[in-house]
C-alpha cells in the first residue's frame, strides 16, 4: 500500500525551558495516578484534525491498470480539490491505495486489510466484478462507496455497507438495444468475456432483447474479461451477418473492435461505459468507424452540465488530463462519497458516514442526481449515449 498524503504531526515549545520541564512532569505523575489532564481537550483537539483515511484497491499494474488508473485519477482530482479548500470539517482526506492487479484475491485481502484498520472510513470505487463480489462476501463492516460494476445480481443483493454509484447493467444495456431498436435495427449479437462480468451481461442482453420479441443472431465469448486471445471470438461474430453488435468488454475492447473489423465485421458496434477509459477513446478514435458508447455519468466533454466543468476543472489543476468516461465516474464517486463525510459531521466514523449516506435522497451532483435511503443502495438511474469524434473526444 502506498500513501497518497502524509499527516502533519502538531508541534510546540511546552517542553523547553526549566518551566516547561516541570510541567512535563507534573502531567507524567498525574497520567500515572489516572488522574485527567488539563490537556485533553488538546488531545480531543487533535484526534478531530486527523485526516479522513480512505482506502481504494484497483488495478495499478495488470492489463486492467488503464480501468483502475481512470478511475483513481478521477476520485484524486476531486479529493484534491477538496484538500485544498480546506478539507471536510476542517479534516484533510487521505487516500491510501492498494494495487490489486486485477485479481479477485488480492483485491479481497487489500480490502480487509482496510477493514481492520479502524482509521480507515470507506473503501473508493474496487473494480471489477469479481473483485467486488469477493470484497462483499468479505467484508460487512466497512462503507464501499462506487464499485466498478453494474452487474444486477449484486446491486440488488441487499449488502448495507454498499453504495452504487454506476447504474446496473439491465439498464445500460437496455439503453444501447432500445437505440438501436430506434433506428429499426432488429440483428444483434453480443460479445462478452466468459467470466461473473461477461455472464452479468448476457443476462440483461437476452432480458431487455427479449422484452421485444427479439432473438438475438448470436453470441460469442472470450475467455476472461483481462484475456487478449480475441480473435476466435471476432471471427465467429463476422460470420453472423449482424446489424448490431454491443462488445461488453473493458480493456480488452479496442482489440475486440479491431480484430472484428479485420474478420470483416460490418456490424454497428456498441460498447458498454466500462469500455470508455481514456486509452480506449485514444485507440478506437483511430479507426474509420468508431464505437458509440452507454454511459452511466454525463460525457466528459458535455459542458452543459456543472458537474462536468467542475471535473474539467478539477483534473486540470491536478495535472491530469485523460479525461474519459471512467475518470468521470471515479470523480463521481468521490463527490458521493465526500458529500456522505461532510454530512456525518465533525466526528466522522464509519456508521455516521453510512447514515450520511442514507440521507442523500435527491442529491443533486450538477446535473445528475443520486437517490439513497432506508434500504435503497441504488442511487444513480442515469444513462445516456455518447459518440467518439476524430479528436477522441465524447459527444452526446
Amino acid at each position: 500500500m502506498t500513501q497518497m498524503s502524509g499527516r502533519a504531526e502538531p508541534t510546540g515549545t511546552e517542553g523547553s525551558g526549566s518551566e516547561g520541564g516541570a510541567r512535563l512532569k507534573r502531567r507524567a505523575v498525574l497520567a500515572a495516578t489516572g488522574v485527567a489532564l488539563c490537556g485533553v481537550p488538546w488531545i480531543v483537539a487533535r484526534s478531530q484534525t486527523q485526516p479522513l483515511r480512505i482506502g481504494a484497491t484497483f488495478d495499478n499494474s495488470g492489463v486492467e491498470k488503464g480501468i483502475g488508473q481512470s478511475l483513481n485519477q478521477g476520485a484524486m482530482a476531486y479529493f484534491n480539490a477538496v484538500n485544498k479548500a480546506g478539507g471536510i470539517h476542517g479534516r484533510q482526506i487521505e487516500v491510501v491505495t492498494a494495487d490489486d492487479q486485477f485479481n479477485p484475491e488480492k483485491a479481497r485481502d487489500n480490502a480487509l486489510k482496510f477493514a481492520s484498520d479502524a482509521s480507515v472510513l470507506a473503501l473508493v470505487h474496487p473494480q471489477g466484478t469479481r473483485q467486488t463480489a469477493e470484497i462483499m462476501k468479505a467484508v460487512k463492516n466497512l462503507p464501499i462507496i462506487g464499485p466498478n460494476t453494474g452487474t444486477t445480481a449484486l446491486h440488488k443483493s441487499g449488502a448495507s455497507n454498499v453504495f452504487w454509484v454506476r447504474t446496473n447493467y439491465d439498464l445500460e444495456v437496455e439503453r444501447l438495444v432500445r437505440l438501436a431498436d430506434s433506428l429499426g435495427l432488429k440483428r444483434f449479437a453480443l460479445a462478452y468475456p466468459n467470466d461473473p462480468f461477461g455472464q452479468a451481461v448476457l443476462t440483461s442482453f437476452r432480458a431487455s432483447l427479449a422484452s421485444r420479441g427479439i432473438e438475438a443472431v448470436g453470441v460469442a465469448s472470450t475467455p476472461s474479461t483481462a484475456s487478449l486471445e480475441v480473435e476466435a471470438a471476432a471471427k465467429q461474430l463476422a460470420g453472423m451477418q449482424a446489424q448490431v453488435l454491443i462488445m461488453s468488454l473493458a480493456g480488452t475492447m479496442p482489440a475486440l473492435h479491431k480484430a472484428y473489423r479485420a474478420a470483416g465485421g460490418s456490424a454497428i458496434c456498441l460498447g458498454l461505459s466500462v469500455g470508455g477509459s481514456a486509452a480506449n477513446i485514444a485507440q478506437v478514435a483511430k479507426s474509420a468507424d468508431k464505437p458509440i458508447f452507454s454511459v452511466i455519468v454525463p460525457s466528459p466533454s458535455a459542458q452543459k452540465f456543472e458537474l462536468v466543468r467542475a471535473y474539467q476543472r478539477d483534473m486540470l489543476a491536478s495535472g491530469f488530463d485523460g479525461k474519459s468516461l471512467v475518470s468521470m465516474e471515479g470523480y463521481v464517486d468521490a463527490r458521493v462519497l465526500a458529500e456522505g463525510l461532510r454530512r456525518a459531521g465533525p466526528k466522522a466514523d464509519r456508521d455516521s458516514l453510512i447514515a450520511g449516506l442514507e440521507s442523500m435522497t435527491d442529491f443533486d451532483l450538477g446535473g445528475m442526481r443520486m437517490r439513497y435511503g432506508k434500504g435503497n443502495r441504488e442511487g444513480n438511474t442515469y444513462t445516456d449515449i455518447v459518440s467518439v469524434d476524430e479528436e477522441g473526444r465524447l459527444k452526446s
